[in-house]
């Protein structure tokens, strides 16, 4: 006998990123636009904003609302996306050969509960010369983009060495993920 399919989660996110890595883990979800707007730099309270915007929208769903925010951290300095190429390459110049943390909020809300994490990773970026911050920057890899750089893409090539969660610099901490997902939904979602 096999076991009802999972309930899909509703994320609340429109990243293209977010999607990909729930669908790579194998977990439903429904993407659902939060009405959210960010104020100050701590990921996990936006985290926590975006999905209660969609709860709140949503009243009536049992179904858990996902809340996930990005931002990287250089030197006490709080890099999120660039408005521009030129505050692109800025932000470039100063990851270059220094290591930053990517840190992300994570918010799982239930009618009952609401379960949120913080989620770092260390990234350590190779000197970048003028020439690598030129190329990089006319991909427009950097467009939307925390820190202006992208590392599942070209953005790799300007990674020296990373430690912890890869995903989570790429948009979503999924070990942490699972975790909560195991623990509060032993078997429901593939995990625990």
């Amino acid at each position: 006998m096999s076991a009802p399919p999972a309930p899909p989660l509703l994320l609340a996110s429109t990243s293209p990123q977010r999607r990909a890595i729930l669908a790579q883990l194998g977990i439903p979800f429904e993407l659902v636009e939060p009405r959210y707007e960010e104020r100050g730099d701590d990921p996990v309270e936006h985290a926590a904003g975006k999905a209660r915007s969609v709860a709140a929208d949503a009243a009536g769903d049992d179904r858990p609302v996902l809340g996930v925010d990005t931002v990287v951290v250089c030197g006490g300095l709080v890099l999120g996306k660039p408005a521009g190429a030129g505050e692109a390459e800025e932000m470039l110049e100063t990851l270059g050969g220094r290591t930053h943390e990517v840190v992300s909020g994570l918010c799982l809300h239930t009618p009952g509960w609401e379960e949120l994490r913080r989620e770092t990773t260390r990234v350590e970026f190779r000197p970048l010369t003028p020439r690598d911050l030129a190329a990089y920057v006319a991909t427009g890899e950097w467009e939307g983009r925390a820190g202006a750089y992208a590392i599942q893409g070209r953005g790799g090539g300007l990674v020296r060495r990373i430690e912890g969660d890869y995903l989570n610099v790429v948009g979503l901490p999924a070990a942490a993920l699972v975790e909560l997902l195991a623990t509060l939904f032993p078997g429901v979602y593939g995990f625990g």
